[in-house]
């Protein structure tokens, strides 16, 4: 693993000149917020030595290398998920690639299905923690003592301090936003509303298919992690709705402008700290 990981990493060090701080892994929809990235290098996965392929609409598959608000970052144009059959090493291969590249903080963006009530497509959600339910483990297996230790603390999944970050840029945007619980599934089928009641029950605010391997992976190397989901529909049984995958891409689209807004404000706070 850990070879496969350096040849990654060596590769694209031989590619660019970027030293990244912050690695960025933009969701479903999200892709296009590259646009405001001042791009150096992009480097499509299938180019990278051991890097998985992304097989979802809406994943562009690609590693972009450049500056965000003057901060050098590494952006995943689309991510890697459990569903499409990978394992979660594979998952969370990508997240491992950009640690090794010196990110010292990861922003998790995804797009979400919304649980509670006064939720509504458009809105954006700060994760401030999350619920494995995925039925499965990242440092599953022998303990890489190289990334971390055995049994790593999850108390703070979500940095504290970047939360505050997040919540003061989105009321200084004054972008409508809430605070919640993140449900990881493994997917691909949309939830049942019986699924949806019990994951309200058990805490949850926000449901989708990523993201929480990621966490769990950050975390374990020792890096910040700040989540955010773009509420793209209310889950199953709460307004009687079906649910599709282009429904999430076209509210995902219809924000983007709010999202890159606040993603250069946000990444340029923690540049400041």
């Amino acid at each position: 693993m850990i070879a496969k990981l350096t040849t990654a990493a060596d590769f694209i060090r031989s590619k660019s000149k970027i030293k990244p701080k912050i690695g960025l892994t933009l969701g479903s929809g999200l892709n296009s917020m590259v646009k405001t990235i001042d791009i150096e290098t992009t480097i499509p996965f299938s180019e990278i030595p051991g890097f998985p392929q992304t097989t979802v609409e809406g994943h562009s598959g690609k590693l972009i290398l450049g500056t965000l608000a003057g901060i050098p970052i590494a952006a995943l144009q689309g991510r890697i998920h459990y569903y499409e059959g990978y394992k979660m090493d594979e998952v969370v291969f990508p997240t491992r690639v950009m640690a090794m590249l010196g990110i010292e903080t990861l922003i998790l963006t995804n797009s979400a299905g919304g649980i509670q009530n006064e939720m509504k497509p458009g809105d954006f959600m700060i994760i401030t923690d999350h619920i494995n339910l995925f039925g499965d483990h990242p440092l599953k297996g022998p303990n890489i003592e190289k990334f971390g230790p055995r049994f790593p603390d999850m108390t703070y999944a979500y940095d504290p301090k970047l939360v505050d970050k997040m919540r003061m840029q989105f009321e200084k945007l004054n972008i409508n936003f809430h605070e919640g619980v993140y449900c990881g599934v493994t997917g691909p089928t949309y939830e049942t509303p019986a699924e949806i009641r019990y994951l309200k029950i058990i805490g949850g605010s926000a449901v989708g298919m990523s993201t929480v391997p990621e966490c769990i992976a950050a975390n374990h190397f020792g890096l910040k992690v700040a989540g955010i989901s773009c509420i793209t529909n209310l889950a199953a049984g709460i307004t009687g709705e079906k649910l599709n995958h282009k429904e999430v891409q076209d509210v995902a689209g219809k924000v983007e402008k709010q999202f890159s807004d606040f993603l250069i404000h946000f990444v340029g706070s923690i540049s400041n700290q």
